[in-house]
């Protein structure tokens, strides 16, 4: 007969070490079942992923290509239709095609120049590491993180995190 922790009727109590050392090896066993549920999952995601990406990459090279032939096929549209010679179609629908690319160009930059760092982030790991000396070294969490990393509890009087 056995109670309700598995352990027989009349067995003596664990000590404290023993739950202890129970307990951790629950945890640890726990957290290397997330580390395998991480791994699946982000293995499916990464399949997924390389294939869409591949699937992407032959799209954009088959859209090269029709849009060289539609630059071919208007070059000799205005040879046919204007009755152009045949290098100054080319001409005027290669430098057509520079003016399209240098404008996109030109947003393109213009849009890369406006990336910043992740600041926020940057700040709550900070924050995130400043808590965690802190807890390691007994001080106040919230007081060191309100305060920044690298700051003593007493060099503010925040109570709260800042974010």
């Amino acid at each position: 007969m056995t109670t309700l922790d598995d352990r027989p009727v009349g067995a003596p109590e664990r000590s404290i070490g023993q739950l202890v050392a129970d307990a951790t090896k629950d945890v640890s066993e726990l957290v290397r079942y997330e580390v395998a549920l991480a791994k699946a999952e982000i293995t499916a995601d990464v399949k997924n992923g390389a294939l869409g990406g591949a699937l992407f990459a032959v799209a954009g090279v088959f859209g090269f290509v029709a849009f060289v032939f539609l630059g071919v096929t208007v070059a000799y549209a205005l040879v046919e239709g204007a009755g152009w010679p045949v290098w100054l179609s080319f001409l005027v629908v290669a430098v057509a095609m520079l003016a399209v690319a240098g404008a996109l160009a030109a947003v393109g930059f213009g849009r890369l120049k406006q990336v910043r760092p992740p600041e926020r982030t940057i700040r709550t790991s900070k924050d995130t590491v400043a808590a965690i000396k802190a807890a390691a070294s007994g001080k106040p969490v919230a007081k060191t993180i309100a305060a920044g990393p690298g700051a003593t509890p007493t060099t503010t009087g925040a109570t709260r995190i800042g974010h």
